[in-house]
């Protein structure tokens, strides 16, 4: 057994999200969120869970902050509420919600913590949802109004910037599955969402160069590996169709300044009203990528399920089992992907900002949290992101998801993915034994096999 290293100016972090710890949901002048409305409908979210306490964390950042101080980390990447921040998405500003930010933002400074701040994890406000919300084209300039706001806030002392997570679920699970917020379900009015908000990043970003803010600005991407379920040709096509529609769809007009012509077609009618500029400003539209990988997905083909004609499953390497959510553990997925970025991307500056698993806790008699099979994963996948180092790939930053238990959308709270356990009953903060653990490698940077 031996002891893996990682570059000297490695980014070891932990993340959250507004929505998913905040709380406050009405308090100190915030606005209601799509994930508010959405929440509070019966049915919508599993137990009919909400977020209108999740950890309190709007109550206890200070607490919350020191945990992350003793974790080691060097960076904390975390969202901000954009009705907190303007509760009716445009016009007038929350000075108190941009307060509780910049608090945040000067603690983890004074902590040598380097923040990286998310603009947007999904939370938009609902009064521009009753406008059309992002399947509309004013939702780019609802967006760039608000990065501007935010940016001469906190612009100055934020090294670390991305303007979007995941705008793929926001999109195709918020307006084609319909199992998130906003609820919607129309592929066409999905494709035309997923375009907006690429577009908006790409103005945004186009914002923050003007305003010469000193950072880094990026955007986060879910990705996964895909595999065919077997040799022929109709599966094989298939695990592509679905490469480029959960990965080629932002990946290539961000560095190709395109969108994947085959699946384009493939989609027809489906397929987004692009103005001429748009795809200019999104190629390059970007410091660094930020890459959030859980697990890869075995792809079939099936022509009578739904437009895209294909079916997915998770899938899990030997010896590996599936997680508390039933999703696969495939850490050479990450390998790959990470390959693919250098080989057929241009090798981008690009960091893991989310990685991690739920699973069930071992509460011991002395109330230690033990979580072996987190560390398990954690591990594993760090070692193959060591490899892509090692093979050259432009990986700077390691994020785990996520620092604590939280809200976890659809699902509600039965997900732990926590280095913290959360007791929802008290709110009290309990370190796992995975939080030990990735302080040694924190500290250590870098990990034994």
């Amino acid at each position: 057994m031996g002891f893996v290293a990682f570059p000297k100016d490695f980014l070891w972090g932990a993340a959250t999200s507004s929505y998913q710890i905040e709380g406050a949901w009405q308090e100190d002048g915030k606005g209601e969120s799509i994930w508010d409305r959405f929440s509070h409908i019966p049915g919508n979210v599993k137990n009919n869970d909400h977020g209108d306490i999740a950890c309190d964390h709007y109550h206890r950042w200070e607490e919350d902050l020191r945990l992350l101080k003793d974790l080691g980390v060097n960076t904390y990447r975390f969202s901000l509420s954009w009705p907190r921040i303007m509760p009716d998405g445009t016009g007038l500003i929350n000075q108190k919600g941009l307060d509780f930010y910049a608090r945040i933002v000067d603690r983890l400074l004074e902590y040598q913590i380097q923040p990286n701040v998310t603009l947007y994890h999904w939370d938009l406000p609902q009064t521009l949802q009753e406008r059309g919300g992002w399947a509309v084209r004013d939702s780019v300039q609802w967006f760039t109004d608000y990065a501007e706001v935010v940016f001469k806030k906190l612009g100055d002392r934020v090294p670390l910037w991305a303007t979007i997570n995941e705008p793929w679920v926001a999109a195709f699970h918020g307006y084609y599955s319909g199992i998130m917020a906003p609820g919607i379900q129309n592929f066409a009015t999905a494709m035309q969402t997923a375009h907006h908000l690429l577009v908006a990043h790409a103005n945004a970003v186009q914002l923050f160069k003007m305003l010469a803010c000193p950072g880094k600005i990026g955007i986060v991407l879910n990705v996964s590996h895909t595999l065919p379920a077997s040799d022929k040709p109709e599966d094989v096509q298939a695990s592509q169709r679905y490469w480029e529609y959960l990965n080629g769809l932002y990946l290539d007009p961000l560095i190709n300044g395109h969108y994947p012509e085959r699946f384009m077609e493939f989609i027809g009618d489906s397929a987004p009203v692009i103005e001429a500029s748009d795809l200019t400003i999104a190629k390059g539209s970007f410091d660094f990528i930020g890459l959030n990988y859980y697990a890869s997905e075995v792809i079939s083909s099936q022509p009578d399920e739904g437009i895209l004609q294909l079916a997915s499953r998770s899938f899990s390497s030997s010896p590996f089992y599936k997680t508390a959510l039933e999703w696969g553990i495939h850490p050479e997925g990450i390998l790959t992907l990470l390959k693919v970025m250098k080989e057929q991307y241009g090798n981008p500056l690009v960091y893991i900002t989310e990685n991690g698993t739920a699973m069930e806790d071992q509460v011991l008699a002395d109330g230690q949290v033990n979580d072996r099979d987190r560390i398990i994963y954690i591990r594993e996948h760090l070692l193959k992101m060591a490899e892509a180092i090692e093979l050259g790939v432009n990986l700077r930053g390691y994020y785990y998801w996520s620092f604590l238990d939280n809200f976890e959308w659809a699902h509600g709270y039965d997900p732990r993915f926590g280095l913290v356990r959360i007791d929802y009953r008290t709110l009290t903060r309990h370190p796992r034994r995975s939080f030990s653990w990735y302080q040694d490698v924190v500290r250590a940077n870098g990990v034994w096999e």
